[in-house]
C-alpha cells in the first residue's frame, strides 16, 4: 500500500507554515513559526477526513496525557490544543530539529554508550507514564526524538490507554509490529507495564543491530512473519563485538515471551541498564522519575556504586502564588564578581532591626583613627612640615627623639597584647579552680538516634511464597539467569530492601558478586555463578542503612532446570 499524500497545511492565526516534518495514519505533523512568542514549533493536525469518534477522542486524550507529563524532561513538551477554522484538531508541540531515531537506526552506527544513555533516560519517562496510570503500547525508535540539546524525547501517545484497561486494549487502532511485545497477538490482545518494558528493549536492540528484533536479511520479513517469530522464535543476540554478553542478557529478560520472566517495571530495566554502564566504566545516565506522591526532596546518596544516586525519584512540583515566601532571595545570587573586584554590594536595603546571616556590617572608623594610621604608616606630620623624615630614621639618632624635637609616642600595642594575655590567664585558671573545686562532673550521655541513619525493619516477618524461574540455561562459559519472586512481607516500609545473599560459595569463585538488593520490590534477577554445584541462598529484610531484619531459610536453585537442555 502507497503512502497518502499529505493532506494540505491549516493556516492557524498567530502562526506562519514553514514546511511539512511527517505523516501518520491519522494525522499530519507540520513545522510552524510561532509569532508571540517567537519560536518553531510541531503542529499535529488530525486529517478532515477522520470521522471515526474514537480517533478523535483518541487524539484529544493524548493531547491531555502528553500536557499532563510534559514537565519530564524526557517528553516532548505540549503547548497547547486546539481546533482549527476546518474543524481538524490539532496539538501545538515542541520542536525537536535533530534527526529521530527512526530515521536514524538504520543509516549510521550508534554506539553502545548512546544506546544506554537513551535506554535509561526514556526508561525514566515510561517509569512516569505508569505512575500516572498510562500505558505508552507504541514505543519504537520514531517515537523518541532529540531535543535541540541532543536529549531524547518521548512522544505519540496517541494509543496510549489506561494501565490496566484490557477493554482499551483490545480497541485502541495502531499497532507497530516489529516492537510489539507477543501478548499483543493474543486473543484477545492483553497490555500492562511489562508490555512497554519489552517495547522498549526492542527499540534499544534496534538502535544497536540498524534493524528490528525479529527481521531477518534472509526470508520473509512481512506482518505475519514477524508475529510468527516474535511469538514463537528465541531472540538472537547481538554479535557486535562491543556489545558485552551482559546487555544481551538485559535485553533478553526484558524481551521474555512470557510477560512474568521480564523485569516488572521500567525503572528495574532502566537500572539494569545503569548496572551494564557501571560495568564498562562509563557515566552512569541519571534516570529522572516524576510521581505525584513521590518525595518531595529526593535522598543524598554518597556511594558511587549506589545506582539510588543515580535515580532521581519526585514529587511533581507545584507553585503557591499566594503563599508567604520564607526568605528573601539575594539578587546577586549565582553571578559572579567583577574580575579583581571584591563582592558586590547588596541592592536592598534592610529595616531597621532586620538581621541578615549573610553580611556583616563593620562601623566605619573615626577620623582620628584614620589619621593616626596615616601617620603611622606614611611620615611625620609634625612641625617638621609633611613629608619631613621622622627622628626615628635620621641617621645617627640617639634615644626616642633628637635634641629639640617633639617627643615620639611610644606605641600602646605592646602594653595591649600582654593586658589581654594576663587577663585570659587568669580568668581560665579561676574558672579551672572553680569548675574542679564547686562543680560535679557531668554523666556521660549519648546523643539520640536520629531517624535518618537509624532506621529500624518495618518487617517482621521474612519473605514468603518464594518462587523461582530460570530464564535463562547456563550454556558452556554462558551463566544462567533465575528471577526469584516472593511475597512482601506485611509492615514492610519504604526504608526496607530485600537482600539475596549467596551461602557457601566455595573459594574459586573469588571475585563474584555474593550479596544484592531487589531495592523495595518483590522480585530480582540474578545471574547463578557458572557451574556451580550447590546454588543456594537466604532472602533478608535490610533497612537502606544497613539495618538487619528477619530472613529465610535457605533456598537452592534446581540445577537440573538451570542445565537441562
Amino acid at each position: 500500500m502507497s503512502p497518502r499524500p499529505p493532506a494540505p497545511p491549516p493556516q492557524l492565526a498567530g502562526y506562519e507554515y514553514e514546511r511539512l516534518l511527517g505523516s501518520g495514519g491519522f494525522a499530519d505533523v507540520h513545522l510552524y513559526r510561532q509569532l508571540r512568542p517567537q519560536r518553531s514549533v510541531a503542529i499535529k493536525v488530525l486529517l478532515a477526513s477522520v470521522l471515526d469518534d474514537a480517533v478523535r477522542r483518541q487524539f484529544d486524550a493524548e493531547a491531555n496525557v502528553m500536557a499532563t507529563m510534559s514537565t519530564h524532561p524526557s517528553i516532548v513538551t505540549i503547548h497547547q490544543a486546539e481546533v482549527t477554522r476546518e474543524h481538524r484538531a490539532c496539538i501545538v508541540m515542541e520542536y525537536c530539529p535533530r534527526p529521530n531515531y527512526g530515521a536514524r537506526f538504520r543509516r549510521e552506527r550508534i554506539s553502545v554508550a548512546e544506546a544506554l544513555r537513551v535506554g535509561v533516560q526514556i526508561a525514566g519517562a515510561v517509569e512516569t507514564a505508569h505512575r500516572a496510570g498510562i500505558l505508552h503500547r507504541d514505543i519504537k525508535p520514531a517515537n523518541i526524538l532529540v531535543t535541540e540539546y541532543n536529549r531524547p524525547a518521548l512522544t505519540d501517545f496517541g494509543i496510549s490507554v489506561a494501565a490496566g484497561n484490557a477493554l482499551e486494549a483490545e480497541s485502541s487502532h495502531g499497532l507497530s509490529i516489529p516492537w510489539s511485545p507477543p501478548e499483543a497477538f493474543e486473543d484477545p490482545p492483553s497490555a500492562d507495564e511489562r508490555s512497554d518494558v519489552f517495547s522498549l528493549a526492542a527499540t534499544l536492540y534496534s538502535l544497536l543491530a540498524a534493524r528490528t528484533p525479529f527481521e531477518r536479511s534472509a526470508g520473509g520479513n512481512t506482518a505475519s512473519d514477524l508475529i510468527a517469530r516474535i511469538s514463537s522464535e528465541p531472540l538472537a543476540p547481538l554479535s557486535r563485538p562491543d556489545v558485552p554478553e551482559m546487555l544481551n542478557r538485559t535485553l533478553s529478560v526484558a524481551m521474555a515471551k512470557d510477560p512474568a520472566g521480564r523485569y516488572e517495571s521500567a525503572l528495574a530495566l532502566g537500572r539494569a541498564l545503569q548496572q551494564v554502564e557501571m560495568a564498562l566504566s562509563l557515566p552512569i545516565t541519571q534516570m529522572d522519575v516524576l510521581d505525584e506522591h513521590g518525595p518531595e526532596h529526593p535522598p543524598e546518596h554518597t556511594g558511587e556504586g549506589d545506582l539510588e544516586a543515580h535515580t532521581n525519584i519526585r514529587r511533581v512540583s507545584t507553585v503557591d502564588p499566594d503563599a508567604p515566601s520564607s526568605r528573601v532571595l539575594d539578587p546577586f545570587a549565582g553571578v559572579a564578581p567583577a574580575l579583581g573586584g571584591g563582592r558586590p554590594a547588596r541592592s536592598r536595603s534592610l529595616a531597621p532591626g532586620q538581621g541578615d546571616d549573610t553580611t556583616l556590617v563593620r562601623p566605619s572608623p573615626a577620623p582620628e583613627a584614620l589619621s593616626g594610621a596615616s601617620a603611622e604608616a606614611g611620615g611625620s606630620a609634625g612641625p617638621g612640615g609633611a613629608g619631613a623624615p621622622s627622628a626615628a630614621a635620621a641617621p645617627g639618632a640617639a634615644g626616642p627623639s633628637a635634641p629639640g624635637g617633639p617627643a615620639r609616642r611610644r606605641p600602646m600595642w605592646p602594653l595591649v597584647t600582654l593586658a589581654a594575655v594576663l587577663v585570659l590567664g587568669i580568668g581560665v585558671g579561676t574558672m579551672a579552680v572553680v569548675r574542679s573545686t564547686f562543680i560535679a562532673p557531668e554523666e556521660p550521655t549519648t546523643a539520640a538516634p536520629t531517624t535518618s541513619e537509624d532506621w529500624e525493619p518495618g518487617a517482621q516477618e521474612p519473605p514468603k511464597d518464594i518462587s523461582m524461574t530460570v530464564l535463562e540455561k547456563e550454556r558452556g562459559t554462558t551463566p544462567g539467569s533465575v528471577k526469584i519472586s516472593w511475597s512482601t512481607p506485611e509492615g514492610m516500609t519504604s526504608n526496607d530492601d530485600i537482600k539475596i545473599a549467596w551461602q557457601n560459595l566455595p573459594e574459586e569463585y573469588e571475585g563474584v558478586e555474593t550479596e544484592m538488593l531487589a531495592r523495595g520490590g518483590s522480585s530480582i534477577t540474578v545471574s547463578v555463578p557458572l557451574a556451580w554445584d550447590k546454588p543456594c541462598f537466604v532472602l533478608t529484610v535490610v533497612t537502606k542503612n544497613g539495618g538487619i531484619g528477619p530472613s529465610t531459610k535457605q533456598q537452592c536453585v534446581d540445577t537440573k532446570e538451570l542445565r537441562g537442555s
